[in-house]
């Protein structure tokens, strides 16, 4: 008996003989032109392709040069058009303190599905609290726009990165989120907002005894207590491109004057916009070395950045406005010191610009070896400020790239949604865990071709796709190779 494949192959075959006809037929023509004229026309044919091809390389050109603002950490994955079948590149682009934070690189991809939190101590397989207490790295996104209210504070665990692109997730309620001892943690894309005390302060976000932050493109208003707060020995920190507005006391970072264990602390602030609504602690620091870059201040009610404890404060590339009150144009504010101790504080401004009367009180020594510790990137020219924060908080559902994010699946590299568990495979297709596969014989990877879901082509299904391949490529060369006179 003929094997099936060989029937279909006969039948291919022979469903190209009109097409083996006409390329005979124009191959006589041909023969029968001036060759002379054949040979012009194939060069004007060859030289359009390359024009076409040329024009093609300067467009992409300026595409890539278009969505380059300076901003080392947007530049690093946005310009990518690609960017949401690699999302874990993200963790490449950390700067300053932080840039160590590897979050949930590595580890599989998690869509929360659910956005309910029904019981703390046993998390719903879905939401986003079973995601962050899951064991070992975890890149947690989201299915679609989210708004996630929680009873009590969102603990979130090592190696972990909450990864709001593509939706807009918002955080609300009892305690938001919360670093508690830990390390590696990447928080992104996120709206935090109305956080209320329960069993917390009501902080929007409180990283505590933790190491290897990085907060990125959040948007935090409204909240009890602070914004974000840093404390009790936590360092290796960066918090970069958030827009904070409507608030009092907007970032602590440094537990008490008593807590000498944050001596320590490093925390770069880089590329943020402090908004409307604001009033103090942009930030309030103590004791340690604090790198506050490229930042845009559009007012204060009581002060911009302040400390007390003996802060290294280094201020770079920054923009100032300060608010209309007469009184209330000094950038600084010194706590619980005197002038004679004060005065020996490194504080110092460089680059900054000042507007509506703004000033900035230096101390120390403005060449002391203490600001070595308190650097952590070059900073740009406070004159491209507004290029710097354009994109400032939680971005819209495609990033800014035009990229379609209406398909969890596209969003998670090729991984189709886990059901009820929402694991789903990683960037290769590895990892597979509650409810879903990422192996290839399970339809991880050809549902990133074909769908998510959908099984493997049998053997005979190949051959066609690979023969209507060769046919395309026969017919398109042909058409350009030998066009009709």
């Amino acid at each position: 008996m003929i094997p099936d494949t060989c029937i279909l192959l006969c039948l291919v075959l022979y469903s190209l003989c009109p097409f083996i006809n006409a390329t005979s037929n124009l191959t006589l023509q041909h023969r029968r032109a001036d060759p002379e004229a054949v040979v012009q026309e194939l060069q004007r044919r060859v030289n359009a392709s390359l024009y076409r091809r040329k024009m093609l390389d300067n467009q992409q050109e300026k595409s890539q040069l278009s969505c380059i603002t300076g901003n080392p950490i947007d530049d690093c994955w946005r310009c990518d058009p690609n960017w949401a079948a690699n999302r874990q590149r993200l963790a490449d682009c950390a700067i300053g303190f932080g840039r160590n934070a590897l979050g949930g690189k590595g580890g599989p991809i998690y869509v929360v599905t659910d956005s309910s939190d029904p019981d703390p101590n046993n998390p719903k397989p879905g939401t986003l609290r079973h995601a962050v207490t899951r064991q070992g790295p975890i890149w947690i996104i989201f299915s679609a726009d989210m708004l996630i209210k929680l009873e009590n504070p969102l603990m979130v665990s090592s190696f972990k990165t909450i990864d709001g692109r593509g939706a807009n997730v918002q955080i609300t309620g009892g305690g938001c989120v919360s670093i508690e001892n830990v390390s590696n943690v990447i928080v992104h894309n996120i709206n935090i907002h109305h956080c209320v005390p329960a069993n917390s302060d009501g902080d929007g976000l409180h990283v505590q005894g933790s190491t290897n932050i990085w907060v990125d493109h959040c948007t935090l208003s409204d909240c009890a207590d602070g914004l974000i707060d840093c404390t009790l020995g936590s360092t290796a920190i960066t918090i970069s491109n958030n827009y904070f507005f409507h608030h009092d006391k907007v970032m602590l970072l440094g537990h008490s004057d008593n807590y000498v264990a944050d001596k320590g602390m490093q925390v770069t602030v880089a590329f943020n916009r402090f908004g409307d609504g604001l009033s103090q602690r942009m930030p309030r620091c103590r004791f340690g070395y604090f790198h506050v870059a490229n930042n845009d201040y559009v007012g204060w009610v009581v002060y911009a950045i302040g400390g007390s404890a003996n802060p290294t404060i280094n201020s770079q590339g920054n923009r100032y406005t300060a608010p209309s009150n007469p009184n209330k144009k000094e950038v600084t504010m010194r706590m619980d010191a005197g002038g004679e101790e004060w005065e020996a504080w490194n504080w110092r401004t460089e680059g900054d610009i000042m507007e509506n009367g703004a000033f900035f009180v230096p101390s120390g020594d403005g060449l002391s070896p203490q600001y070595a510790m308190a650097s952590s990137l070059a900073p740009k020219s406070a004159d491209f400020i507004d290029q710097l924060t354009l994109n400032a908080g939680a971005m819209l559902a495609n990033g800014g790239t035009g990229v379609s994010m209406s398909s969890p699946s596209s969003e998670s590299g090729g991984a189709s949604s886990g059901g009820d568990g929402a694991i789903s495979g990683g960037s290769d297709g590895s990892y597979g865990g509650d409810g879903s596969s990422g192996d290839p014989a399970s339809g991880g990877y050809y549902g990133m071709i074909f769908g998510s879901g959908a099984s493997p082509p049998a053997p005979y299904q190949n051959y066609i796709i690979l023969l209507a391949l060769i046919v395309l490529i026969i017919t398109n060369d042909y058409a350009v190779l030998w066009p009709p006179l």
